[in-house]
């Protein structure tokens, strides 16, 4: 520390707002702007002179235990700061090192020996030698005094600077207290005390309740610095040392002890003025938090000896013996972290951290914190020092790499973390925001660490740490208007939250239900290149991730993926913030997304955050903007070529024959061409008139899953219990025929359509890259899980009362049963109470994932030949996939007549519009689902709920026989004005019955 630093001191300022001032000369500076202080001085201790370094400036507490002197000057109202008494300038102040080795040698120091020889040059009678020496004294000890009353003017100034008078109504300008009055951090409002006692600025006069307990006001504002200067040096360092014993001034970490002691004596005195000054004065510093509630550490005798021996080795020097003479907690004081004075070196009793390991108790500090907070008093000393602390920690991350030299850091905030009232208004506004910025600045190892010790936190204690980012957040969205033109994106505090909550995200997921192992080969055969690549290239268009979507740099730091999670601690559910996904701009954060620039901040890099509805906005944009760019290369490739112009995918089918000309076509492309599969879907039925805007491509799909999830094909089983579809193990069907079943899902998704598809979650789940485990049996095959689960459960001899083997039985596609052995010579191999475990496992892996991996591989790589590029992977988790897919299984007709426009004449109030809603909520679950299928063009709910689909009522004439007639591409029903409800339900139940082709109205 500096104040531990010894020797000569010359302080000089450097401002960026000024050229360089002495701070005796007066210190100018903007409050809000930061300085540096250089520094040179003759360490004792260290041996080392005239070393310059470059350091943040020392706040005052710092300045006031150095030994930095300051004098006065006849007729002049300012002071000047030096590191001595002022002495003739060939005068050699001998350092630390220098008068140990003197006395070690036995030889006089510099000083004295320049005494003896002035004495013995000049010797006067005795009577002048005594008033001679008397006179030396008194002039000593008015120094003393003065720099005594200076010390303690300034101190003043600081408390008034930082903790204020307590009067609410204070109009001094440069008090706390004052309502317009802007709060600085301890180093500015240090340097602003000097310069107010440069001025002789106004103080206040102490309020009642802060008299006598401050360091601050143990004066009477209206006492004069010359009524001080004349009181006697023994009531000046009583007066000194009893603040201090009231103050506590020495405590320079805090433990749940000292606390306690803090708080008893305060009760007794009924006043929590030191209390509040402890709590401030710790609690603003990062070293002082960094050192406070530690655990207990037991030292070895070696390690007991070297810290005696250094105790020892002290100058005995008043300041120096103080910072030395303390417990374990100051012995990693001075070598836990760089402080202002200059950079220490570790000792051997550092608590070296593992992992995962925490230096800190954190059940002290929790107890703590309940016991204080229910203070308002202490609450506001939290919140202020949360205020000043927050800035210095953000500059010591972003420009100190503290963290690299001091892993005890996230000390901190883990404490802070643990204040329970964080989410409350008054943190809100200003102080929350500005920890959290800090927060984002963590390197990615701390993030990691501070993940690794947060996971082993409860579901509650996580929850609580969700709920304060979320409130953050919520409050900064409502407060603001944010637009298009004023976006969410460029707030600081949202988007520091956001990171701050991307870090608890992982610890929820750590702490869950994890599953790094069971992970899917990744296939190493490349995926044909198009035959436009050598275009691209001339043209500079280059395919962006050409090899997949991007990953995550924490899921690399911590070797832990989101899919790796079968269940959180914490519902992913109370991650997603919906005031947030109402207001964010989705194409101009895409943009974002892609650009990948550090000035702007991309909400889809933290997709926890987003609902489905928001990330599936994030890929319809990626999707279009991908078709635009092939549709752009191919015309680009046209017109060089000379070829003919095919700027989509098309597909002209037969509706008797859909699946034989689309696999067909597909298959073609897929060999040919695969980047033409990532061209816009454009479906034309042979014989019809329809113009394909996304309508008939719906239809398409619906007929083309109906046919190939038809058990009569055999490519998949059909379970009557679960309602779900497996892949046939002995299907006839090749493994290109998969492949397009494969790519008919990725196309589904590219295009934004719908399926009918019903696939157990471990499909979704092997697509992402994991293998089926026993657990996935529940879901796709509840019987084999049930048995299987007693079989683990069961008390009994396995071997002699259940008599099985490692060999199974399954049955073909025409039922013929079919052996097949989990291990070799596996009916050899009885099942027993040793092995059940290893069968179990062995029997999972043949249903899930051996039995089906030539079918699955193949469909796996369809599907990946459309959305290989996508951010499909990166974005969506299996159960999102699957809503993507096949959409919304609730169908709430009240939602989507909620927001049903009109248009052509009608309005909401209509009486046709009335009674058509009155036949459709009376309609059954199957009426609904041929209505949906009419109007839409699928039966399904889009993503979100029907709340999401726009759909439009629009007048098609007056009363007349004709059937209502819909535009699926726009979700548009065409309905004339007929005279009676019951005509009206009679024509609407005929056209959604009948509802099959397409034709030009």
């Amino acid at each position: 520390m500096l104040g531990n630093a010894s020797g000569r001191v010359a302080l000089t300022s450097r401002w960026r707002s000024g050229e360089a001032q002495s701070i005796g000369g007066g210190c100018s500076s903007d409050d809000n702007n930061k300085s540096e202080a250089r520094v040179s001085w003759s360490a004792r201790d260290k041996g080392r002179r005239g070393k310059e370094r470059v350091l943040t400036p020392p706040s005052l507490p710092q300045l006031l235990r150095s030994d930095i002197k300051i004098s006065f000057r006849e007729g002049e109202k300012g002071c000047s700061v030096r590191g001595h008494t002022p002495t003739s300038p060939h005068t050699h102040t001998p350092s630390g090192l220098e008068r140990r080795e003197s006395r070690l040698k036995g030889d006089i120091p510099h000083s004295r020996m320049n005494s003896a020889k002035a004495s013995s040059e000049c010797a006067p009678p005795e009577a002048n030698a005594s008033e001679q020496g008397k006179t030396l004294a008194n002039n000593h000890t008015a120094s003393r005094m003065k720099r005594a009353a200076a010390k303690h003017l300034i101190e003043r100034y600081y408390h008034q600077l930082t903790e204020g008078c307590g009067n609410e109504a204070c109009t001094n300008e440069f008090c706390a207290s004052c309502p317009s009055f802007l709060r600085m951090d301890n180093n500015a409002a240090a340097i602003k005390a000097l310069e107010l006692f440069k001025i002789n600025a106004k103080l206040c006069d102490p309020h009642p309740s802060k008299k006598g307990t401050s360091t601050a006001y143990v004066e009477n504002s209206t006492k004069s610095s010359h009524s001080i200067i004349c009181c006697s040096e023994t009531k000046v360092n009583k007066r000194e040392m009893q603040a201090q014993r009231e103050d506590f001034k020495d405590v320079n970490y805090l433990t749940e002890e000292k606390v306690y002691e803090i708080l008893d004596l305060c009760g007794e005195r009924e006043d929590y003025s030191p209390l509040i000054r402890v709590i401030g004065r710790v609690f603003s510093s990062a070293d002082a938090l960094v050192l406070s509630f530690r655990k207990a550490k037991q030292h070895t005798k070696e390690e007991l000896k070297s810290l005696q021996g250094k105790d020892e080795d002290k100058d005995e020097d008043e300041e120096e013996k103080a910072a030395s003479a303390g417990s374990m907690y100051d012995a990693e004081a001075s070598s836990s972290r760089s402080s202002f004075g200059g950079t220490q070196t570790r000792d051997n009793n550092v608590h070296k951290l593992g992992t995962e390991e925490l230096s800190i108790d954190v059940d002290a500090v929790r107890r703590v914190y309940s016991k204080l907070l229910s203070n308002e008093k202490i609450e506001t000393a939290f919140l202020n020092a949360l205020v000043y602390l927050s800035p210095n920690v953000e500059c010591d991350l972003t420009y100190h790499n503290v963290y690299s030299r001091d892993p005890n850091y996230l000390n901190l905030f883990i404490i802070v973390m643990e204040n329970s009232n964080l989410h409350s208004p008054e943190y809100l506004e200003m102080a929350l925001p500005l920890f959290c910025k800090a927060m984002s600045k963590l390197p990615l190892p701390a993030q990691a660490k501070l993940i690794r010790l947060w996971s082993k936190y409860t579901a509650d204690q996580i929850r609580r740490m969700v709920e304060t980012f979320q409130q953050l957040i919520t409050y900064r969205v409502i407060s603001n208007e944010f637009s298009s033109r004023n976006l969410v994106n460029d707030d600081d505090a949202v988007v520091a939250a956001t990171k701050c909550l991307k870090i608890v995200h992982y610890a929820n997921i750590i702490a869950g239900d994890v599953d790094t192992g069971h992970n899917e080969e990744e296939e190493d055969e490349p995926v044909a290149e198009s035959s436009e690549i050598t275009l691209q290239e001339l043209l500079g268009e280059e395919r962006r991730n050409k090899k997949g979507p991007r990953v995550d740099p924490l899921e690399t730091e911590l070797g832990v993926k989101t899919i790796d999670c079968r269940k959180p601690l914490v519902s992913f559910e109370d991650f997603i913030n919906e005031p947030l996904n109402d207001v964010l701009e989705m194409d101009k954060d895409y943009t974002f997304f892609k650009v990948e620039t550090e000035n702007k901040f991309s909400f889809m890099t933290c997709p926890f955050i987003l609902n489905a509805v928001t990330k599936n906005l994030g890929l319809y944009y990626d999707n279009r903007i991908r078709m635009y760019s092939e549709r752009r290369i191919t015309v680009l490739y046209s017109l060089v070529q000379g070829q003919q112009l095919n700027p989509y995918l098309r597909l002209k089918v037969r509706r008797d024959h859909i699946i034989d000309d689309a696999l067909v076509r597909l298959e073609m492309i897929a060999m040919e061409n695969p980047a033409d599969l990532k061209k816009q879907l454009y479906v034309e039925f042979e014989g019809e008139q329809g113009v394909d805007e996304g309508g008939v491509s719906k239809e398409f799909f619906q007929l083309v899953v109906e046919e190939i999830f038809n058990p009569d094909i055999g490519m998949f089983t059909y379970d009557e219990s679960t309602k779900l579809f497996w892949f046939n193990t002995s299907s006839f069907e090749t493994e290109g025929q998969f492949t397009l079943i494969g790519i008919v899902l990725g196309l589904a998704i590219y295009n934004n359509c719908i399926l009918d598809v019903h696939f157990p979650m471990v499909v979704y789940r092997k697509l992402l890259g994991k293998k089926g485990t026993f657990r996935d049996l529940e879901d796709s095959h509840p019987v084999l899980h049930q048995s299987l689960k007693e079989l683990s459960d069961y008390d009994g001899s396995v071997e002699d009362d259940m008599m099985i083997t490692f060999q199974i039985s399954q049955t073909d596609l025409f039922g013929t049963p079919m052996m097949c052995d989990l291990r070799e010579n596996g009916d050899q191999i009885p099942v027993t109470n040793e092995n059940r475990k290893e069968f179990v496992d062995l029997y999972t892996d043949h249903i899930l994932n051996k039995s089906v991996e030539k079918q699955f591989r193949a469909f796996k790589r369809g599907f990946h030949m459309v959305t290989n590029e996508s951010p499909l992977k990166y974005l969506f988790r299996p159960e999102e996939i699957e809503l993507l897919v096949c959409g919304s299984p609730n169908l709430d007709f009240q939602a989507l007549e909620d927001t049903t426009e009109y248009d052509g004449g009608y309005a909401k109030e209509s009486r046709i519009v009335r009674e058509f809603w009155e036949i459709v909520h009376a309609f059954t679950e199957e009426q609904k689902r041929f209505f949906l299928q009419f109007t839409t063009g699928t039966d399904r709910a889009p993503v979100g709920g029907l709340g999401k689909l726009k759909m439009i009522i629009a007048k098609n004439g007056p009363d007349s026989d004709r059937l209502p007639t819909s535009h699926t591409c726009f979700n548009v029903l065409l309905l004339p004005e007929y005279c009676s409800k019951e005509k009206l339900s009679e024509r609407l139940l005929k056209a959604i019955t009948y509802a099959k082709g397409f034709g030009m109205l």
